[in-house]
């Protein structure tokens, strides 16, 4: 029954003011002098829709950490939520390829991080024609899948 009512109501909208329904077209809808009880029904009936929505029905920002972020938010997006927590990667020369293996290895943080880390590098390094950096970061996932085993 709702659709019929918002069909009938946006179709007499639309003939009368052009666009979508909105709260100040139904208000301007009521007020004319020649609006139909079946009008003002239907107005009254958009508005109170509208305006009585319970407040959960609204979007609220995640809590932070979640990784996600619905439309309009405020938070930007791929900020880093907490940088303290961030392994920062550099890859431009062999010996920093090795140096940043080294520091993933040392880290305290859990395997699937150190593996996330790495594959990060690979694929950036394969992707820029970098593939010995690409080879050792390979080998470094290798080498901890191997620790992982033995333990």
């Amino acid at each position: 029954m709702a659709k019929a009512y918002r069909g009938v109501l946006k179709a007499r909208i639309n003939k009368i003011y052009g666009g979508d329904v909105t709260i100040d077209k139904c208000k301007k809808l009521k007020a004319r002098p020649n609006a139909t009880p079946r009008d003002k029904q239907l107005c009254n009936w958009f508005i109170n829709m509208q305006t009585n929505r319970p407040k959960s029905a609204l979007k609220k920002d995640p809590k932070v950490g979640t990784g996600k972020k619905p439309k309009g938010s405020g938070r930007r997006l791929y900020t880093d939520e907490n940088p303290k927590d961030t392994v920062s990667i550099k890859f431009a020369t062999v010996a920093d390829a090795r140096k940043t293996i080294a520091k993933v290895i040392r880290i305290n943080k859990p395997y699937a991080r150190k593996i996330q880390i790495l594959t990060v590098l690979e694929q950036r390094a394969e992707v820029m024609g970098k593939m010995e950096q690409a080879r050792l970061a390979r080998a470094a996932k290798k080498k901890l899948k191997a620790q992982r085993k033995n333990v």
